[in-house]
C-alpha cells in the first residue's frame, strides 16, 4: 500500500546527547574525521546503512541505544571533546582574522550547484564540487562568506545501466526535512520567504533553507511551497533540467531571489552585509540587476547604480567554449522584466543591453549570461592560467581594439579541499611525520611552496600506503559492480566472476568525470587490440576503473558510455576494466586514493581546469594527462606524464584522436608500466615511489583550495571591497557621467603625428630614443586620458609581442588647433626586429583597468606608413 502523506519523525535525543544534533547539522562533519568517528561509534551498522549521513543515522537509532549512550561516560567525554572542538572552530580566530583591516566585512558567493557532501546531493559535476570546496576552504580560513544556491527537490539524476549498457536516469525525491538543512525563520517562527514578480501578475515564492558549512552559511532557495501554482513549484525541481523558460526562472530565482535571501539572512541574524558579490559562472548573473534596483531605490540613476554594482562584483567563468554558456532569446528575457514583471522600475532595454551579443561574431537576438556577468563585474577571472588565456580570446569582442592579452580577465587556478579528498590513511602518515595540527594546517591554510617533510617518509611506508589504498578500492569496486549488475537484471549465480575483478597488485588507472564529447571517454578504446594487450600483459598488466554520467539530453554522451560498458562487459577483459555507474562524491572519495594513475585526455584547450587530477595527486596518485587546464600550468616530468597533443589547425578530428590515442598507448607501454613494475635493490619500485614523493611534496601545496581562496581574497575580494567603499553615490555619479562624456567625445580622439630622435631604421641595444607625439583630444583633456608608447619585439606581420608600455607626458598647453604634444623615452631593450606604436586610452582613478571601457585610439594606417614605426 502507498502512503497518502509522508512525515519526517525526528528522534528526541536524551539531554546529554543534545550536542549530537548540532554536530549533525553542521556539515563540518563531512571533512572532520573525529566527528565522523564519533557518529560511527553510535551504531556502526546503521552508520554504514545511512551512507555516513549523521541526520539519517540519528533518525534510525533505537531509543534504547540512545539511552545507553546517554549513560556511557566514555562516549560522553568523546562527545564533549568533539563538540568543544567545533565551538573553537566556529568562534576562534583563523587566517582571515589575522589579515589587514581593509578586507571585506563579508562576501556573497553565488553558484547554481554546491557539492558539499553526498548527503546533500545538489551538484552535477566539477562546478558544484569546486563551489563546495570554495565554501569549505573559506570556512577553514575564517573568510566571512555567505553561499547562495537553489535547493533542487530531485537534485541531479541517479544513473543506472540497462542490460545492454544504456544509461538510465532516475530522479528520487529529496525531502528537505531529511537533509542536513534547516528552514530560515522570521522572529515569529514563520518560514522566511522571498518572492519574484512574474508576467501576468503572478508571483514566484521561495523558502530559504540553511545548510551550515563549518563557519559558512549556505542559503538554498526552494520554490516547492504552497503559495505557488504547480508550474512555479517545479522551478527548483531539477538541476539543469527543463526548457529555456524553466532555466531562465531558475537563474532569476538564484540571482535576484538570492540577493533578497542574503538581505533577509543578514537582517535576521545580524551577519555583516556583503561588500563583495562573487558570481560563480553566468547562471547567477541576474544578482547584479537586483543590486542595481536596490541602488535605484536609494536614489541613484541606472548608470550610476551600474558603476556602484560593478565595483564590488567578481565574475568567474568556468567554460572554455561558447556552447557552455546559457543564452536566452531576447523576447523571452524581455517578457520577464519591465513594468509587468520583475524589476518594474528599470527600463527593460537597459536590462537587455547588458546581455546582448552586440559585438562582431555575436548573435544580436540572444541574451548571453556570461556577457552580462562580465558587464556587471569590474573584476573577472578564469580558473587556470591557460583558461584565462582562452577566456581573454573568447570574450575579446567585448573589448575591441585591444590585444587578447590585455582583455581584463585574469585567472585564479582552482584548488581542492584537502580534508575532504585526502584519505584518512594519507593524513595519518603525514601526521605521524609532522604532528596532527601541523598536518591539518598544511592541508587547510597552505602557504608553503613545497612539503619538504615528505622526503623523510620511508619508501616502505609510502609503498604500503599505496597498496593498502589500492586494496580498499578493489573491495569497493567489487561491491559496487555486484550492485550494478543486479540493477541490470543479473542473478547471483551469474556474478561469481566479480570476486576476481581487479587485483590489488596491478597498476590501477582511474578515469572519472562528466561525459561530454570533448572529455573523450572512449579515447582509450581507439585501438582495442593495443588496449587488450595492455590489460592482459603477462608481466606488466594494467587495470582501469571508469565512471561518469552523460547529461540526460546528450544521446551522444550516452552512446560513449554504452560503448565503454560493452567493452568492459567482454569476458576476456572484465576482470581488468570496469565501468561503475552513478559517479558521485561518495564513490570519488574511494576512487582517487586507490588509483596509481589518474587519466585525463580532453581535447586541448577545452578543459577549463579539471580538478579531479588534483584530488588524486593529494593522495599520491600520479597524473597522466593532456597538457590542458591545471596540468598545462604545473606539469613536471618529476611527478607525471604529458600526453602529446595533435592540435594543429588543419588536423582532422578522427586523425587527431588516432594520433593522441597512439601516444597514450606508447606512454603506458614504454614509460608508465615499466616504472611501476621495476624493482630496485630494496625490492621496491624506487623510481615510482620517488614520483609519488615528488607529487606530494611539489604538487600538494599548489592544488589546495586554501591557496585558491587566499588568492581570491588577496587579488579579487580585497580590491573589490576597496572599490566598493570608494564608490559612494557621488563617486558613482561622477564615474557614470565621466564615462558618458568620454564615449561621446571618443570619435574626436586621434593620434596625429609621431616622431623619434632615431635617424635610421637600425639602432643599438640599450639606446634610449626621444618620442614626441601630437594628439587630438576633442572635448577631452589630459586628465581624461593616458597616452602610451607600446614597444617590443615584432613578428613577420609587425605585431608587437611581450609589449612594454610607457606613459607619455603632456608638454605645455594645446596649440592653436587644440592639439596636445606628449613626450617620453623609448628604450630599445631587446635585440632583433623591434617596433613601437602609440595609443590613447581613457584614464580615471576609479577604473580597475584601462581597457574597462573598450575604447582605444591609435595612429591611422597612413600615419604608420609615413612614420616607419619599425626598427631592425
Amino acid at each position: 500500500m502507498k502512503a497518502i502523506r509522508r512525515f519526517t519523525v525526528r528522534p528526541v535525543l536524551p539531554e546529554p546527547l543534545r550536542p549530537l544534533s548540532d554536530l549533525a547539522r553542521n556539515l563540518r562533519w563531512s571533512w572532520h574525521a573525529e566527528t565522523r568517528d564519533l557518529f560511527q561509534s553510535v551504531d556502526p551498522e546503521r552508520w554504514a546503512a545511512s551512507s555516513g549521513d549523521p541526520v539519517r543515522l540519528l533518525g534510525s537509532v533505537p531509543p534504547a541505544r540512545l539511552a545507553a549512550l546517554a549513560g556511557d561516560r566514555r562516549f560522553l567525554r568523546r562527545l564533549a571533546a568533539v563538540a568543544g572542538d567545533l565551538n573553537d572552530y566556529m568562534t576562534g580566530d583563523r587566517w582571515y582574522q589575522t589579515q589587514p583591516d581593509e578586507l571585506p566585512a563579508a562576501v556573497a558567493y553565488f553558484s547554481p550547484e554546491f557539492g558539499i557532501t553526498a548527503a546533500l546531493p545538489q551538484y552535477s559535476g566539477g562546478l558544484g564540487i569546486l563551489a563546495g570546496d570554495h565554501l569549505k576552504a573559506a570556512s577553514d580560513l575564517g573568510v566571512p562568506l555567505i553561499g547562495v544556491g537553489l535547493l533542487y527537490r530531485h537534485g541531479y539524476f541517479r544513473q543506472t545501466l540497462s542490460r545492454d549498457g544504456w544509461q538510465q536516469e532516475h530522479y528520487p525525491v529529496l525531502d528537505p526535512n531529511e537533509l542536513p538543512v534547516v528552514l530560515l525563520e522570521e522572529a515569529d517562527g514563520t518560514p522566511a520567504q522571498v518572492a519574484l514578480a512574474l508576467p501576468g501578475g503572478k508571483q514566484l515564492h521561495a523558502r530559504i533553507w540553511l545548510a551550515q558549512v563549518g563557519r559558512v552559511p549556505l542559503l538554498m532557495l526552494d520554490s516547492d511551497v504552497e503559495e505557488n501554482d504547480l508550474g512555479e513549484r517545479g522551478v527548483t525541481d531539477r538541476l539543469y533540467g527543463g526548457g529555456s523558460e524553466h532555466r531562465l526562472l531558475q537563474e532569476m530565482l538564484l540571482g535576484i531571489g538570492g540577493v533578497r535571501a542574503v538581505r533577509t539572512y543578514c537582517r535576521l541574524t545580524g551577519h555583516p552585509e556583503p561588500e563583495v558579490f562573487h558570481t560563480n559562472e553566468g547562471h547567477a548573473g541576474f544578482l547584479g540587476l537586483e543590486r542595481i534596483a536596490e541602488f535605484c531605490a536609494e536614489g541613484l540613476e541606472f548608470d550610476s547604480a551600474l558603476e556602484a554594482v560593478r565595483a564590488g562584483t567578481v565574475f568567474t567563468t568556468h567554460t572554455p567554449v561558447p556552447a557552455g554558456i546559457d543564452r536566452f532569446d531576447r523576447a523571452l528575457v524581455a517578457r520577464h522584466f519591465g513594468p509587468d514583471a520583475e524589476l518594474p522600475r528599470i527600463d527593460v532595454e537597459r536590462v537587455l543591453r547588458l546581455g546582448m551579443e552586440t559585438y562582431p561574431g555575436g548573435e544580436p537576438n540572444l541574451f548571453n549570461m556570461a556577457v552580462m556577468g562580465l558587464r556587471l563585474a569590474q573584476r573577472a577571472n578564469g580558473v587556470s592560467l591557460l583558461h584565462g588565456h582562452v577566456s581573454r580570446e573568447m570574450f575579446s569582442g567585448l573589448w575591441p581594439g585591444f590585444d587578447a592579452d590585455e582583455v581584463p580577465i585574469t585567472s585564479v587556478t582552482n584548488g581542492v579541499h584537502a580534508p575532504t579528498w585526502v584519505a584518512p590513511e594519507v593524513f595519518r602518515l603525514g601526521a605521524r611525520q609532522i604532528g596532527a595540527q601541523r598536518a591539518e594546517d598544511a592541508l587547510t591554510v597552505g602557504g608553503s611552496d613545497r612539503w619538504d617533510a615528505v622526503a623523510d617518509i620511508p619508501d616502505q611506508d609510502i609503498w604500503e600506503l599505496r597498496r593498502g589504498l589500492r586494496e580498499q578500492l578493489v573491495t569497493e569496486v567489487r561491491e559496487r559492480l555486484r550492485a550494478a549488475w543486479r540493477q541490470r537484471g543479473a542473478g547471483t549465480a551469474e556474478l561469481g566472476w566479480i570476486d576476481g575483478v581487479l587485483d590489488p597488485d596491478v597498476l590501477t588507472i582511474g578515469f572519472a568525470r562528466r561525459v561530454p564529447s570533448y572529455k573523450r571517454l572512449t579515447l582509450m578504446l581507439r585501438d582495442r587490440d593495443r588496449l587488450m594487450d595492455l590489460l592482459l600483459h603477462p608481466e606488466r598488466p594494467i587495470q582501469i576503473v571508469v565512471a561518469g554520467k552523460a547529461h540526460p539530453a546528450d544521446d551522444g554522451g550516452k552512446r560513449l558510455v554504452q560503448e565503454l560498458v560493452r567493452f568492459a562487459d567482454d569476458p576476456r577483459v572484465r576482470h581488468r576494466i570496469v565501468f561503475l555507474p552513478d559517479y558521485g562524491m561518495g564513490m570519488a572519495q574511494k576512487l582517487y586514493p586507490g588509483c596509481d594513475i589518474w587519466l585525463n585526455n580532453p581535447l586541448r584547450p577545452l578543459e577549463a581546469c579539471g580538478t579531479s587530477g588534483m584530488k588524486a595527486a593529494l593522495n599520491g596518485c600520479l597524473n597522466l594527462s593532456v597538457l590542458d587546464g591545471w596540468w598545462d600550468e604545473w606539469f613536471q616530468p618529476d611527478f607525471g606524464w604529458a600526453v602529446p597533443t595533435a592540435d594543429g589547425v588543419g588536423t582532422d578530428p578522427d586523425h587527431r584522436d588516432d594520433i593522441e590515442a597512439a601516444a597514450l598507448y606508447d606512454l603506458l607501454e614504454q614509460r608508465v608500466t615499466p616504472r611501476f613494475y621495476e624493482r630496485g635493490e630494496s625490492g621496491l619500485p624506487d623510481r615510482w615511489i620517488e614520483m609519488v614523493r615528488q607529487t606530494l611534496s611539489l604538487l600538494g601545496p599548489k592544488v589546495l583550495a586554501g591557496r585558491m581562496v587566499r588568492e581570491y581574497v588577496e587579488r579579487l575580494y580585497s580590491p573589490a571591497a576597496l572599490a566598493h567603499r570608494s564608490m559612494v553615490p557621488d563617486a558613482a555619479r561622477e564615474l557614470a557621467e565621466w564615462k558618458d562624456r568620454v564615449r561621446a567625445a571618443w570619435p574626436g580622439v586621434t593620434v596625429d603625428h609621431v616622431e623619434t630622435s632615431a635617424s635610421a631604421a637600425l639602432a643599438e641595444l640599450g639606446t634610449t630614443l626621444g618620442l614626441r607625439v601630437r594628439v587630438g583630444l576633442g572635448d577631452l583633456g589630459p586628465d581624461d586620458v593616458e597616452v602610451q608608447a607600446v614597444s617590443g619585439r615584432v613578428d613577420e606581420e609587425d605585431r608587437i609581442g611581450d609589449a612594454t608600455v610607457v606613459p607619455l607626458k603632456p608638454v605645455g598647453s594645446p596649440d592653436q588647433d587644440g592639439r596636445w604634444v606628449y613626450e617620453g623615452p623609448l628604450s630599445l631593450d631587446r635585440t632583433g626586429p623591434f617596433g613601437y606604436t602609440v595609443r590613447i586610452l581613457p584614464a580615471h582613478r576609479l577604473l580597475a583597468s584601462s581597457a574597462e571601457l573598450g575604447l582605444v585610439a591609435g595612429p591611422s594606417e597612413e600615419l604608420v606608413e609615413a612614420a616607419g614605426l619599425l626598427l631592425r
